[in-house]
């Protein structure tokens, strides 16, 4: 078996998924795509791979997430071939192909280089796919090792003008526990190849039939700063390779000590979306726990570095919780912490949404009217530039992580298909 289908094996854990998804190395032959194996981790004379490790190995053989530097690298230095042929496999890449034989500009013997080497080109398969009436389109992908991620499509007919949003998740499953988030409650599997984020932009295109993708939001399961290296360079493919502009591409993160300043450095144009919750410290520990280690001021001061690096206003996205945190006190607390930081606090815009429910949690969606209300008294205290976000495909568990969670309590002993297929 080759060596990085055997570690996928290994690394499944059967309690997770019982089959494992991997493409299947024969020699030098040929690869079969996309096949079951059985799990083999409950062998324990194999030593089970390590997440970062795992990561670190889909991301040498995965064609997809490599740049144009890395792929004229691996033609020249590593298969012996012209520079440019590294140029040639980006665009194939580019335009979605699924399978190394489909890239029909390289060589045949070309193709059996890159085949007999063990690279792919790292597609994942859909695994199910839900739509809601609002025409937001919801896909469960199943990854190479078996594990499961989620992507949304979100189509907007705004000014007559057609937009069409994609979230991506970052990681499988979350480690900030955010008391809120769908996600927070499956705790932390593994990071994300950029491939294997990029590939969800492709997914959504595609089930869109083709619609070129506008907009792009790193707002699905995983926290986007706990994976900085992987998100930044699926960023530079999703703009430089596919032409999305930067200024519609948003990177959402409730904030990890030191990464805020790291990105900075990279002067990247791109919209970056705080993820504040609460006006005070006290009670933002409480909605989330890793928020301990890393104080609302701290947090502030970084998102002014962050302006003052880049030039780019920084958002605030703030789930308004019913009788938790949507008092007009609230409000005017939250105005005041944005004063307290200057100008270039106040002038960021701050997104409120309202909380969408979600399985074993015992908070409420605030009222229409009390939303507005906390709307206004923000625009009273000073902040102009203040939004609601428009609930999309909630009938199809659209808050991030929860179709994965009904998956996953499906799995489970009496759990059955049947309980997927109601939610």
């Amino acid at each position: 078996m080759h060596k990085l289908t055997q570690s996928l094996a290994m690394s499944a854990t059967p309690s997770r998924c019982s089959r494992v998804a991997a493409q299947v190395y024969l020699g030098p032959s040929r690869y079969l795509g996309w096949r079951n194996l059985a799990a083999t981790s409950n062998n324990n004379n194999r030593p089970r791979m390590s997440p970062r490790a795992l990561v670190r190995d889909l991301g040498e053989k995965m064609l997809l997430g490599k740049d144009v530097v890395e792929l004229e690298h691996l033609a020249e230095s590593v298969l012996g071939e012209k520079k440019f042929r590294g140029k040639q496999i980006y665009q194939h890449l580019l335009q979605g192909v699924d399978s190394i034989d489909s890239m029909t500009s390289l060589s045949k013997d070309l193709r059996s280089k890159l085949k007999d080497g063990g690279y792919m080109v790292g597609r994942s398969k859909v695994h199910s796919r839900k739509k809601a009436s609002d025409g937001t389109e919801k896909l469960l992908l199943e990854l190479a090792d078996g594990q499961i991620v989620e992507c949304v499509g979100i189509p907007v007919d705004d000014a007559n003008k057609d937009r069409l949003t994609v979230c991506v998740s970052s990681q499988v499953g979350c480690a900030m526990a955010c008391t809120f988030c769908a996600t927070g409650k499956m705790g932390f599997t593994r990071d994300l190849t950029a491939g294997e984020i990029v590939d969800q932009v492709f997914h959504v295109q595609q089930a869109f039939e083709g619609s070129r993708v506008s907009n792009v939001v790193y707002m699905g399961m995983g926290e986007p700063m706990m994976n900085l290296k992987n998100v930044v360079a699926s960023e530079q493919i999703l703009n430089k390779g596919l032409g999305i502009g930067a200024r519609h591409i948003t990177v959402s993160t409730v904030g990890v000590p030191n990464t805020i300043r790291r990105l900075a450095e990279h002067k990247l144009q791109i919209i970056l979306a705080i993820s504040l919750h609460a006006p005070n410290q006290a009670l933002r520990e409480t909605l989330i726990p890793t928020a301990k280690a890393y104080p609302l001021e701290a947090l502030l001061q970084d998102c002014v570095h962050y302006f003052k690096q880049t030039g780019r206003r920084v958002s605030f996205e703030y789930i308004l919780i019913a009788d938790v945190n949507d008092s007009l006190d609230d409000a005017r607390e939250l105005a005041r912490l944005l004063q307290s930081h200057g100008n270039e606090m106040m002038r960021s815009h701050v997104n409120l949404i309202p909380w969408n429910a979600i399985d074993d949690a015992d908070f409420k969606r605030p009222s229409r009217n009390r939303v507005m209300a906390f709307m206004r008294a923000l625009k009273r205290e000073g902040v102009s530039s203040v939004s609601v976000r428009r609930a999309r495909g909630a009938e199809e568990g659209a808050a991030c992580g929860q179709l994965r969670n009904n998956l996953r309590k499906a799995r489970q002993p009496g759990g059955g298909l049947e309980a997927l297929a109601s939610t």
